[in-house]
């Protein structure tokens, strides 16, 4: 009580007000009783200076942000942002001056630098040198790339191609693929017209192993016209002169080795035939064309007809 007799006025009611007045919104809000605890409760806490504007700068960074998600903005938001950056560096001296490439013959110079992202205002100080080489080696002829940063300014390339092994033909479509089975691109050049031509789904794959074999029969390799691949199990081998050549789905060195072996003895491959079947490793059939089978068949009925036959 003070000096009159009054009842001294309590300095803690406008806190009780204000935790009222929230259980009050909360309640008619329909929340759960925790979060109604936790909502008046929160009434007493003394917040910061500044934190409004904090809260306010949040919110609409947030929004920004949502925005730009939704709107499919980021990669031009990225793009820009990186463009301020190799700006300011640029202008404190780091801009590219030069760029030295090496061992590019099938990829030009410009399409290097575009791959690389590399233009009049990109800086040496924020060239991620990593993603330069990833982005090199996306090229199908790109098998390899070094990136070299020379501060202040001078950026290095050196590219290992991938180089043309066969033709490869899927679907109607011919391709140029490299040793490692990599397709290269289309084919439209005819410079590359002279590669071993290999057709079927798995010849791609296969090819290199097929050809390291061939090789060792040059008499063979010159002869060839097309490797076929049958069912991705097995090799075809069509000669210039028009025979099919089967090959077993294993020991393929050994059946070459014998058809080179046959050939040089026998001169199997110069007869009037079609095909050679060398897939059963203990015989070789062999199918004559259909000229060479009606004179077989002639000279077959003059033995019968002849002398001592049964005509």
């Amino acid at each position: 009580m003070d000096g009159r007799g009054r009842l001294a006025e309590p300095v803690t009611r406008p806190a009780r007000l204000r935790r009222a007045r929230r259980r009050r919104a909360a309640q008619a809000a329909g929340l759960p009783r925790f979060m109604q605890r936790l909502w008046v409760a929160s009434s007493g806490i003394p917040l910061p200076r500044g934190t409004g504007v904090a809260a306010a700068s949040i919110l609409l960074l947030g929004s920004l942000t949502y925005a730009t998600v939704i709107g499919g903005h980021v990669d031009t938001v990225r793009a820009t942002m990186a463009d301020w950056r190799h700006g300011l560096a640029s202008a404190a001296g780091f801009r590219i001056t030069s760029v030295a490439l090496a061992g590019g013959t099938q990829v030009s110079r410009d399409e290097v630098l575009e791959l690389a992202g590399v233009t009049g205002r990109t800086s040496l100080l924020f060239l991620d040198a990593t993603a330069v080489r990833d982005r090199l080696r996306s090229n199908p002829w790109i098998a390899e790339a070094t990136v070299l940063k020379l501060y202040p300014g001078q950026l290095r390339i050196d590219i290992v191609e991938r180089q043309p092994f066969v033709l490869w033909q899927k679907d109607g479509e011919v391709s140029v693929v490299a040793r490692d089975g990599t397709v290269i691109a289309p084919f439209k050049n005819r410079h590359f017209e002279d590669l071993p031509f290999v057709v079927g789904t798995g010849a791609r794959e296969q090819a290199q192993a097929f050809l390291v074999a061939l090789e060792k029969h040059p008499s063979l390799r010159k002869q060839m016209l097309v490797a076929i691949r049958v069912a991705d199990r097995r090799w075809t081998l069509r000669l210039k002169n028009g025979v099919d050549v089967k090959l077993p789905e294993r020991d393929v060195d050994a059946a070459l080795a014998r058809l080179a072996t046959l050939d040089r003895d026998k001169k199997l491959l110069s007869k009037d035939i079609t095909e050679v079947d060398l897939r059963l490793a203990d015989r070789v059939t062999v199918r004559l064309s259909d000229e060479a089978y009606a004179a077989r068949q002639e000279q077959l009925k003059t033995r019968k007809s002849g002398p001592g036959g049964n005509a």
